[in-house]
């Protein structure tokens, strides 16, 4: 990630439409255009964005379908991941659980679990937990977005660190060998990054589509996942790569989707 507050903010102003000229950005930011070249040629050689004459593009950037059009997606795969996720959590765990589609579909296979302890920013995922079976349900403050029901910004995250759980459920959009895990939002990003550090392990749930794609914005380092639960085994290049940053690869079973 960036080192500079500036340079995240130069990606969050890139997000929604992919690119911006350096003036408006300059602009935008109040400071000099010379400054944000600068910022630029780093965000460049860490391969987030291509530098353009007078402007920059988000590298890889593509609009992200809405998280009814994700949930839909791929459901049998995803609900194999789920129930196969599902059952390394045993009754009374704490977990935290991200915005993701696939992690929603990890919320319903635990809805037979017990006095469950989970902290979330996703309403889906509250709506599916709360008030059953004894668990007790933390849903992250702030605003909620439109199109996915989450909630991000400095108050969720500032939530978010005052637990520290057993296993934090996280969503990829994108799994390659060169970067890892990835997502298309910077904020989801940061959000994955605090509850990684709260949590005793971190797993990410992702189907075998996912495999070789890039999105601009890398989660974390590989090392810091403990596991990558899918539905089908990753290339050999992502399998080398998975296995020397020690991330256990567990197949979610064919079955009845």
């Amino acid at each position: 990630m960036p080192a500079s507050q500036r340079e995240r903010e130069i990606l969050e102003l890139l997000h929604d439409s992919g690119s911006g000229r350096l003036r408006d950005l300059s602009q935008r930011l109040n400071v000099s255009e010379e400054t944000i070249r600068r910022n630029v040629r780093r965000l460049e050689v860490q391969g987030l964005v291509t530098k353009v004459h007078g402007g920059v593009h988000l590298k890889d950037w593509g609009p992200e379908a809405s998280f009814a059009q994700r949930f839909t997606q791929n459901p049998a795969a995803k609900r194999r991941i789920a129930r196969r996720l599902a059952a390394l959590i045993h009754d009374g765990a704490s977990l935290f659980l991200d915005i993701g589609s696939t992690t929603a579909h990890v919320a319903e296979a635990l809805r037979a679990h017990r006095d469950l302890l989970v902290v979330t920013n996703s309403l889906a995922v509250a709506q599916t937990l709360a008030a059953r079976n004894g668990n007790r349900v933390f849903m992250a403050g702030g605003e909620l977005r439109s199109h996915d029901g989450g909630s991000f910004g400095a108050e969720a995250l500032a939530f978010v660190r005052q637990f520290q759980v057993r296993h934090a459920v996280l969503s990829a959009a994108a799994v390659n060998a060169r970067a890892g895990f990835m997502l298309h939002d910077l904020r989801e990003a940061e959000f994955s990054r605090a509850i990684i550090e709260q949590a005793d392990e971190a797993i990410i749930c992702a189907d075998a589509t996912k495999f070789g794609l890039v999105a601009p914005i890398r989660i974390t380092d590989p090392a810091a996942i403990r596991r990558l639960v899918t539905d089908a085994l990753p290339p050999a290049d992502l399998a080398e790569a998975l296995a020397a940053a020690g991330v256990e690869v567990l197949i979610a079973s064919p079955g009845r989707g």
